[in-house]
């Protein structure tokens, strides 16, 4: 019986054993509680079961995956063995949830307003006119400028970060008691990364919501959560306040995880002067907006006049937030977008005036590595033909010289012993390897890497780096890294720039950057960066 000074938790997970069809254990008796008005984190790496155990609470896990013991208790009622009418009404009203990609979660083929009413309307029973006028003011209170024009747009016509905020406002216009949050912040930048938890944080303090954050991100688990649950390949490790969990670790998993987190890398060795083996000088880039046939589209500036060059060997990192230009200024570099203005320069040598022979040597010499892994590899080929595609071209070796060259760089990448496989069976992680191995095996003189570690998480991100950071001082080329995540780029980076709506705001070594920015974009960039207030 509970005593009258203890308080029930508003959803209690009990001994949850969750197996899928052909026997294999996803959890393994695993407990936790989540107090009304608290913010509890699920963390660990991919696999570890943290989404499985979200969506067990919601009755939403796909039919080869099923519970086989334990209870789910949403204020004091089983969830798992509830009948399918009652758990449609727990979901949404009572049990809410943000998914990790809010472009997949939400219906490309009905405007905002639709969606935004449709869960009104269901569980609420409101009239159209008042659902809208609902949805409108929940799109004020997540920062959406005119909420009036995204009522009747549709998801593609918005950012990463604006997705969120609508999935957000979806999910909180019908004042759950809980919300489920599946990595919230994935893949977004930093700036965007901090408003959309702060949003979540005010609107679960309003309505008194309670928040089960399922996240990789240590340092917003920190910043955000009261208590933290530690999942390793289904098992629970480790639980506790986070200030006890995190900064006096007592499991060896929970400390590896720590370790994870990017630091800064004091031992690489400055380079030593030298030419520029490409050179942006004063780029622009431009794009035409969506016009049709009663308006003339507008341009939009993407890249205003940008120069900015980098060294045999070195390793430019190029950071700032979504439409900062960052991921422009490197494909017009690659010769991959027109330029408005300016020229490019590979070994002295214009490209834009260059001719045909000087051009194909040109990208021959440059690869890039692109963000998303499995929309860049082809899911019909066996990763030995992706990683050696590149060998068709402008190559004299002999097909058992390339077979033998694809070998040896799947062993330089990790990957030995996986040729024979096809994206879909490998992870992220290694999905990402095969992108990298794909841009080195030529041996190219510059790289670009686009993003190569947003979507990862820290252990696979780290271990990612490390082996960027190897292929790059065993081969020699010469990087731009874009990315938003500072922390990633000072491990590999030797010198860093910040764009800002197009520009160069500041640029200067890993050290003057980080420890003394002079820009305030930069400035907001890294008090936008979470961290565990943990000495590196």
């Amino acid at each position: 019986m509970m005593t009258a000074d203890k308080t029930v938790p508003l959803l209690s997970v009990r001994n949850l054993q969750v197996t899928t069809s052909n026997g294999l254990k996803i959890l393994h008796d695993v407990s936790f509680d989540v107090e009304a008005g608290s913010i509890v984190a699920l963390v660990g790496e991919s696999g570890s079961g943290k989404t499985v155990a979200a969506r067990a609470s919601m009755r939403l896990l796909p039919k080869s995956i099923k519970p086989t013991s334990g209870e789910i208790l949403f204020q004091e009622r089983d969830i798992l063995r509830m009948p399918d009418s009652e758990i449609r009404k727990i979901r949404g009203a009572a049990i809410g949830m943000v998914f990790q990609e809010p472009m997949v979660s939400l219906n490309p083929a009905m405007t905002i307003g639709a969606q935004l009413v449709e869960g009104l309307r269901l569980h609420e029973k409101l009239s159209v006119e008042a659902a809208l006028a609902r949805a409108t003011e929940m799109l004020e209170r997540v920062k959406i400028s005119d909420p009036a024009a995204c009522l009747s747009a549709y998801p593609h016509q918005f950012s990463g970060g604006m997705r969120q905020r609508i999935m957000l406002a979806s999910v909180m216009l019908l004042r759950p008691k809980l919300l489920i949050a599946d990595e919230p912040t994935t893949a977004l930048d930093t700036l965007t990364q901090r408003e959309v938890m702060e949003i979540m944080v005010e609107l679960t303090r309003t309505f008194g919501t309670a928040v089960l954050l399922i996240t990789h991100n240590l340092g917003l688990v920190a910043q955000y959560a009261r208590q933290v649950i530690v999942l390793e390949r289904g098992k629970l490790v480790e639980a506790g306040p986070v200030e006890d969990v995190l900064r006096r670790p007592k499991e060896q998993y929970t400390r590896t995880l720590i370790d994870a987190l990017p630091k800064r890398d004091h031992d690489r060795k400055p380079l030593a002067a030298a030419a520029p083996l490409i050179e942006a000088r004063n780029v622009e880039v431009t794009f035409s907006g969506a016009g049709n046939m009663f308006s003339t589209a507008e341009k939009k500036l993407a890249v205003r006049g940008v120069s900015l060059g980098v060294r045999p060997g070195e390793v430019v990192a190029v950071v700032g937030g979504s439409g900062s230009g960052k991921t422009t200024l490197g494909r017009a570099m690659l010769g991959l977008l027109p330029l408005s203005a300016g020229d490019v320069f590979f070994r002295d040598r214009s490209m834009v005036s260059a001719d045909k022979a000087a051009a194909r040597d040109y990208r021959l010499q440059c690869q890039l590595v692109f963000q998303d892994p499995y929309s860049s590899l082809d899911p019909r080929q066996k990763i030995s033909d992706i990683v050696g595609e590149p060998l068709r071209h402008g190559t004299a070796l002999s097909r058992a010289e390339k077979t033998e060259r694809v070998k040896d760089m799947l062993d330089e990448v990790g990957l030995i012993g996986l040729g024979e496989r096809y994206p879909h069976a490998l992870s992220g992680g290694q999905r990402q390897r095969v992108a990298i191995a794909r841009a080195v095996i030529r041996n190219p003189a510059f790289v670009v890497a686009d993003e190569p570690v947003s979507a990862l998480d820290m252990t696979i991100q780290k271990q990612v780096l490390d082996l960027f950071r190897r292929l790059q001082e065993n081969h020699g080329f010469a990087c731009l890294f874009i990315s938003h995540d500072l922390g990633a780029v000072s491990r590999v980076a030797d010198r860093i720039v910040v764009m800002e709506q197009g520009l160069i705001v500041e640029q200067g070594s890993v050290a003057e950057v980080l420890d003394h920015p002079q820009h305030a974009y930069t400035q907001a960039l890294l008090k936008a960066t979470p961290t565990l207030g943990i000495a590196a």
